[in-house]
């Protein structure tokens, strides 16, 4: 069996990959282009991707290939009637992520609403030694306890982040964008409601048709003046540009990304022009990367292809 992995960095270079080499010759790519796809798998058996689209004008030509693995949880990338077609079994990854998404999602508030890079700053540069008050009050920050925490997809990760905020004395409530989501600890309210009550706003929901500009200026301008959006699920869920104006014109009041609808993110993007870290913050698409969350990613992985080698069903998407 011929394992080629044509996107190894995203995986990480902390994480052990050669254990793929127990199951077959295991080719790695650091990275591919759109031009390189095809020479790369023509005699793969399997294919590791994260976002390398498996199309069938790049994998037509890979005659021997059997099993296409997913080294994360979305398929939208993946043709799947054209692998069913060919008999192509296709394995992606769920839960792996989980704690590590949810910890970041609060990272990205705290730092947004506690101000720490500019306490940092205030007592590192040696003002605050200069002071007669042993405190600062020139930046406000809230609690946390008592605001509503809205969520959009309480799957697992919207779950996660709602007995957290829970834990902190929010009051949570949630939008299904797939309706298909119910949870008898939480309340669940339409996307109006769910827009003009939450003070704190994250998105945890997948990149479908149904989601795809989800939030845009009309949604923003429901928002409370005050509130916080997050989003560390896919970046063409809000329309960035609307969020830009709503940043610089103060219909919301911060907002904290870990997607973007192109990635890396482009150099010209408006968004980059936001320097205040008080208003906006970016991260590159990392909160999913902990090492504990990789390294589960990786031996799931391994596990899958191990049960097709045995012809059992695994994570298989149907």
């Amino acid at each position: 069996m011929k394992i080629v992995i044509l996107e190894g960095a995203t995986l990480g270079i902390d994480v052990d990959i050669s254990i793929f080499n127990q199951l077959g010759e295991t080719v790695i790519y650091d990275a591919t282009d759109y031009d390189t796809i095809q020479e790369r798998i023509k005699d793969a058996n399997v294919i590791l991707t994260n976002r390398i689209p498996m199309k069938e004008k790049y994998i037509s030509g890979a005659k021997d290939l059997k099993l296409i693995c997913v080294t994360g949880t979305g398929t939208n990338h993946i043709d799947l009637n054209y692998t069913k077609s060919r008999g192509i079994t296709v394995c992606n990854v769920g839960s792996y992520s989980t704690a590590s998404v949810a910890q970041h999602t609060f990272a990205m508030y705290f730092y947004l609403t506690e101000h720490l890079r500019y306490y940092d700053d205030y007592v590192k540069s040696g003002e605050y030694s200069t002071k007669p008050s042993f405190a600062d009050f020139l930046t406000r920050f809230e609690e946390l306890n008592g605001k509503t925490w809205g969520i959009i997809g309480l799957g697992e990760i919207g779950r996660r982040v709602a007995k957290i905020a829970e834990a902190f004395g929010c009051n949570v409530i949630y939008y299904s964008t797939s309706g298909k989501n119910s949870s008898t600890d939480y309340q669940q309210v339409d996307l109006d409601t769910l827009l003009k009550t939450s003070d704190i706003l994250s998105i945890h929901a997948p990149l479908n048709d149904t989601t795809r500009n989800l939030i845009g200026a009309k949604e923003l301008n429901k928002m409370k003046k005050t509130a916080i959006l997050i989003n560390v699920a896919r970046g063409p869920i809000i329309n960035e540009e609307d969020l830009y104006q709503a940043l610089k014109e103060g219909t919301i009041e911060k907002a904290g990304l870990d997607v973007f609808s192109k990635e890396p993110i482009k150099a010209d993007h408006p968004l980059l022009s936001i320097k205040d870290g008080r208003k906006l913050l970016l991260t590159p698409h990392m909160a999913w990367t902990s090492i504990e969350a990789r390294t589960k990613l990786i031996q799931e992985i391994y596990k899958n292809i191990e049960a097709f080698q045995k012809g059992e069903k695994r994570n298989v998407v149907e």
